[in-house]
């Protein structure tokens, strides 16, 4: 199978700031790839690096072979991308907007592709209205249409569902997954861990402009065994003594317990009992993609 994707060695310098720092990953034709890291680990600075926006200081970037250098302008046409920021052209419609955009690839009666694209999107009704009278939730939905608008075979969503509401977001990953189907190429970054979890193959974890981790999501969640109980005490109650080396850092008004083996659950809830404690409520968790996270990266959930 093709490469969809391929970074090779890439830097990226900023003054004396190494925002990039020797990135090297293939991503094959057919993926759904999660990009993830915390603020500033180099995410949106490897993305514009593809997408022609920032020039690496070493290494190569190919698109399908193309080299995003070299030969930009036909690795450019292979790329649908979703930024984070909100830019618009406050002065045109959104059928408007994304005829436009057709015409920046050449393509000229595109219209059943964008009537598709607008209905995947529930944006048909607002296809006549100035991009300046949209909700942010909206103005995100047409950057996602301009992205798709040249049926583009790779596909970058670069926190694609940030401020959408719930509806929004269920009704874009049911588009993006058929497009996936389709064959198309998805590289996600995103804040939402269960996204990452429910829709991508294969993960990278990044940190400072390295790539800490890099497998399967299947992999990366096994590395992590047994469960999690979560805890929430009655009032003015504690911990038996002989519980807390299992805690470990939770919610405000919570307890977290780590359990190596599901066996240790009655003689938990047997030493709770013994102690008298009231328990008002308890639930016990597999182990997902946000231990996985803190565990390699080191910090808090996803940030951009």
């Amino acid at each position: 199978m093709e490469l969809a994707v391929s970074f090779a060695g890439v830097v990226k310098c900023f003054g004396a700031f190494t925002a990039l720092d020797g990135v090297s990953l293939d991503i094959a034709e057919g993926e759904f790839f999660g990009l993830l890291g915390p603020n500033g680990a180099g995410k949106t600075t490897l993305i514009s690096c593809l997408a022609g926006l920032a020039r690496p200081d070493h290494g190569r970037i190919t698109v399908l072979g193309r080299d995003v250098v070299q030969d930009y302008l036909a690795a450019r046409r292979l790329l649908g991308i979703v930024p984070q920021e909100l830019v618009f052209d406050p002065f045109f419609t959104v059928r408007e907007t994304l005829r436009i955009q057709s015409a920046y690839f050449g393509l000229r009666r595109n219209d059943a592709w964008i009537d598709e694209i607008l209905h995947n999107l529930d944006l048909t009704d607002k296809a006549g209205t100035n991009m300046r009278y949209l909700s942010g939730g909206m103005k995100r939905r047409v950057l996602v249409a301009q992205a798709l608008v040249h049926r583009p075979p790779v596909i970058v969503l670069d926190e694609p569902t940030a401020g959408v509401d719930v509806e929004l977001r269920q009704g874009l990953w049911r588009f993006i997954r058929r497009l996936n189907q389709d064959g198309h190429t998805i590289i996600l970054t995103t804040h939402y861990l269960e996204e990452a979890e429910a829709l991508c193959g294969r993960i990278a974890l990044m940190k400072q402009g390295r790539i800490l981790a890099l497998d399967s999501t299947a992999n990366l969640l096994a590395r992590f065994t047994g469960h999690t109980l979560v805890l929430r005490l009655a009032e003015g109650q504690v911990l038996p003594q002989d519980l807390l080396p299992l805690s470990r850092a939770a919610r405000e008004g919570e307890l977290q317990l780590h359990l190596e083996q599901l066996q240790q659950l009655e003689g938990i809830l047997a030493a709770l009992r013994l102690a008298g404690v009231q328990i008002e409520d308890l639930q016990l968790q597999s182990p997902d993609l946000e231990d996985v996270f803190m565990s390699i990266v080191g910090t808090g959930k996803e940030g951009g």
